[in-house]
């Protein structure tokens, strides 16, 4: 997919035979993206340096752009999502630089860092049941839903100013004491400071049995719990204080 400024065609939205919403190869917004850009709000970015890693769609770089911060830079390893998100932002009337490339070797020193990213368990098999049709690298992690949040953890300390703070949300079942540690480790504040109770999409109940088997989930639940953590950079406020994002809970249909 190729879109440019003189594009004169709106993408169009497809749905497959799964529910899976996308766009080409880019997957639509969730209840995910809509959590973190309620932290975005939440804790402030007017006249803030914003990037967003695994932008996607854009919407949480356009989000950030609309409440006013100073510069938005938005990444992403799909070159089709650039493509969109670029238009993406054009047609929203923002101002946000698309870059594309890999989210661990981007380099650069900012006020605020967010990202959604991939997050859903993997199995290693080949096998249909536990893969809808649609683009699986926005959702696909490795067996345990790491194998971004791992890189992108170690990662992110090094993109912050003093003060600076890290949005990111992902799945109850990528583990989130395993991002708080990691983002301990890098030397930032880490809490928890959001959760949203969601029922399964099209990913989740394709994997709902093999998650059953190997004991990540319990039999018969087909709800999820999102978390919303908020790492902050030594020479600023803690997360449980202001400017950080307060605590919000509440269901949504995926």
């Amino acid at each position: 997919m190729t879109l440019t400024s003189a594009s004169p065609a709106t993408p169009r939205a497809t749905t497959a035979a799964s529910g899976i919403a996308t766009v080409g190869e880019v997957y639509l917004p969730q209840q995910d993206t809509e959590l973190l850009i309620d932290m975005v709000r939440s804790l402030g970015v007017d006249g803030k340096n914003v990037l967003d890693l695994c932008t996607g769609s854009g919407a949480i770089a356009i989000a950030a752009a609309r409440r006013g911060a100073a510069e938005v830079t938005a990444v992403d390893a799909s070159a089709d999502a650039v493509a969109y998100a670029r238009w993406a932002s054009l047609t929203a009337g923002v101002s946000v630089t698309v870059q594309h490339g890999d989210l661990t070797r981007h380099v650069g020193q900012y006020d605020v860092v967010t990202c959604n990213p991939p997050y859903v368990p993997t199995p290693p098999v080949d096998d249909p049941r536990y893969h809808p049709a649609g683009p699986s690298h926005a959702w696909d992690a490795g067996l345990d839903g790491r194998a971004v949040l791992d890189l992108l953890c170690e990662h992110v300390p090094t993109l912050l100013r003093p003060g600076g703070a890290f949005l990111l949300v992902h799945s109850e079942f990528a583990d989130e004491e395993a991002s708080l540690r990691a983002l301990r480790a890098g030397g930032l504040h880490a809490e928890v400071v959001s959760e949203r109770f969601i029922p399964f999409g099209p990913v989740m109940t394709a994997r709902a049995e093999w998650l059953e088997e190997r004991g990540l989930l319990e039999r018969g639940c087909r709800v999820e719990r999102l978390v919303g953590i908020a790492a902050v950079a030594p020479g600023g406020e803690k997360v449980d204080g202001k400017p950080a994002p307060g605590h919000t809970a509440d269901t949504e249909q995926s």
